[in-house]
């Protein structure tokens, strides 16, 4: 039996999922239960039945995102143009899985990605849109960055040290010099207006596409109030030079938060990058994303 302490749960699947479901929500027993692909990372999701979803959290570090969604998703639904995650239950720990876990309603679409997005540029207008829709909700009592979100909306100086061990592991593979230009501009500011909700993790996982258009947004775990700089990042990570450039101009941001959000792009690059070894670092499109940052920088 697992202990309420331990780190990870070795072995989340369709079957630990079932057990779930037919102890504390038997009504709902006789649904399919189906590994939504590709997995996450913090989180296991499957689908039960056509309209909802299950998700478990995979480790004890992501366990407060879960009373978090509950409590700030519906507060935030009503004032997104788009689509967001609805708690619908949230499940008990039991014997064979130490924590809370929740149901949601199912939303459609598939992560965005090449071939799935009609007009880049209508996407990026439409992830712009749905930051500033996001920004201007209130954000009394909501929870500050912190180690429950990884800090995304708090300051990069968390992440200064394991960047700076990246870019001497890198040496010779990119440009450091550049690389440390745009750290230090990143590091040489802070976010000293009104704090604002952030996503936490706009990555195209998490963004849903249907019919060649964003329809929906998803896993809020990295969630928080803070300085709106780290859901820049798919500026980089996802969009093309003239489709960044729209995608900034929706954006009402100064010249230093986009320096730091270069600095919140360039850190998950590097710490990813530095990982692989020399033949896979060529090709990693951490690499890529590195080059974008450095060009436009």
């Amino acid at each position: 039996m697992p202990d309420t302490e331990k780190q990870s749960v070795e072995l989340i699947d369709a079957a630990l999922v079932r057990r779930l479901i037919a102890t504390q929500y038997p009504q709902w027993a006789h649904l399919t239960v189906e590994p939504v692909l590709p997995g996450g990372w913090d989180n296991r999701t499957f689908r039960l039945g056509d309209r909802m979803s299950v998700r478990l959290p995979s480790a004890v570090a992501y366990v407060a995102q879960v009373e978090k969604e509950h409590k700030w998703l519906p507060v935030l639904a009503p004032h997104l143009p788009l689509p967001i995650p609805v708690p619908i239950v949230k499940g008990a720990p039991a014997s064979d899985y130490p924590w809370p876990w929740s149901v949601y309603a199912w939303l459609e679409g598939e992560p965005a990605q090449e071939g799935l997005i009609d007009n880049e540029d209508a996407f990026a207008r439409s992830v712009a849109s749905f930051l500033v829709d996001l920004h201007r909700v209130d954000v009394t009592d909501a929870p500050m960055a912190g180690l429950h979100n990884f800090y995304r909306g708090g300051s990069l100086s968390v992440y200064d040290g394991e960047t700076r061990r990246a870019l001497e592991l890198l040496a010779g593979c990119i440009d450091t010099a550049s690389a440390l230009e745009v750290w230090g501009a990143a590091m040489g500011s802070t976010w000293s207006n009104p704090n604002v909700w952030v996503h936490g993790d706009l990555a195209c996982g998490n963004l849903l596409v249907k019919d060649g258009k964003l329809h929906a947004v998803i896993d809020f775990g990295s969630s928080a109030v803070g300085d709106p700089a780290c859901d820049l990042v798919i500026a980089w990570t996802m969009l093309g030079e003239e489709s960044r450039h729209i995608f900034r101009s929706a954006l009402a941001l100064d010249d230093a938060t986009w320096a730091r959000g270069r600095g919140w792009a360039l850190w998950k690059a590097l710490i990813t990058l530095a990982k692989l070894d020399e033949s896979q670092r060529k090709v990693d499109k951490s690499n890529q994303v590195i080059q974008r940052i450095l060009a436009d920088q």
